[in-house]
């Protein structure tokens, strides 16, 4: 950024205080338990959050595909020069947390492996197809929130990672069952088209807006894609008992958040039908609250 001269250098303090403030903005639901860890965590997830929705941004934003293209090449320069002096407050504060906890980098170009399969409209044939752009996309996430949260217990146990690798995952089936209208409308479709075509579906938007295709036979297949979410947070929601107190508090009011929305859908599916499902504020709160109280929400199949 140049103002009236040379380039502005922001200190780590500022670069941290640059990406918290994006964060709370911007992260409407994971801010909820970014905001219990300890400050230094905070800060560093922070950061993680920032380059991770600077990614998100250019992947839905109103830019031509090609600049789309050239940014995310950007992005992995970035991430291979990490540690390098910089102006962008974002690398300045990824740069430093990265020095301080052991993040999984390489996680971050598997990331954008995700953005660039919606970029060129990939489409999934298959749940195990699905999974493969849902462990690119949010898996990647988990596994680089684990190099923050990670205790001793949680490094010394191999099966760590595949665990947050596991959760991402079924967070990431919520925010597809979640955004199944919005994503129609905006020419992409997530849900396998074997399993579609199986159920009779064809997706579609009525006259009124509503999804459908047709609404009852996909009010059936939405609820049983909620309830095999429910399954992965089964074995994703196990990383709690892998980590401190307050990086437990912090991991399970996030994933109790997208956990409460997926139960609504599994138990009634026709809102997202219509509009896109949310949780009210306070009630986000709550659930913050109960994982800081240790009695976070836990996935019952």
């Amino acid at each position: 950024m140049t103002v009236n001269g040379p380039l502005w250098s922001p200190t780590v303090t500022e670069a941290y205080a640059s990406c918290e403030s994006l964060t709370r903005e911007a992260a409407r639901n994971f801010s909820y338990g970014i905001r219990l860890l300890p400050a230094e965590k905070r800060a560093a997830l922070s950061a993680v959050y920032a380059f991770a929705r600077r990614l998100d941004d250019i992947g839905d934003g109103d830019l031509p595909l090609v600049e789309k293209v050239v940014r995310l090449a950007a992005a992995r320069a970035d991430i291979a020069a990490l540690g390098a002096s910089s102006t962008d407050p974002v690398l300045v504060a990824l740069s430093d947390a990265c020095r301080r906890f052991p993040i999984p980098v390489d996680a971050f170009c598997e990331l954008i492996d995700g953005v660039e399969m919606d970029l060129q409209g990939v489409t999934y044939e298959t749940f195990d197809d699905l999974v493969g752009y849902c462990r690119r996309v949010a898996g990647t996430i988990g596994r680089l929130s684990l190099g923050i949260f990670g205790t001793e217990a949680a490094h010394a146990n191999s099966d760590a990672p595949t665990v947050a690798d596991e959760l991402g995952i079924a967070l990431q089936q919520t925010n597809i069952l979640r955004d199944v209208r919005e994503d129609l409308i905006t020419g992409r479709i997530y849900l396998p088209r074997a399993e579609l075509d199986k159920a009779g579906i064809t997706l579609v938007l009525g006259p009124d807006g509503q999804l459908g295709g047709p609404s009852d036979a996909l009010v059936e297949y939405l609820r049983g894609c909620a309830q095999r979410a429910d399954e992965w947070y089964g074995r994703g929601l196990k990383l709690l008992g892998m980590l401190d107190r307050r990086s437990a508090a912090c991991c399970g009011a996030m994933a109790g958040i997208y956990l409460r929305l997926n139960r609504r859908i599994r138990t009634d599916p026709t809102p997202v039908l219509a509009e896109r499902l949310s949780l009210p504020g306070w009630e986000k709160v709550v659930v913050a609250a109960r994982s800081l109280a240790g009695r976070p929400e836990v996935s019952v199949v």
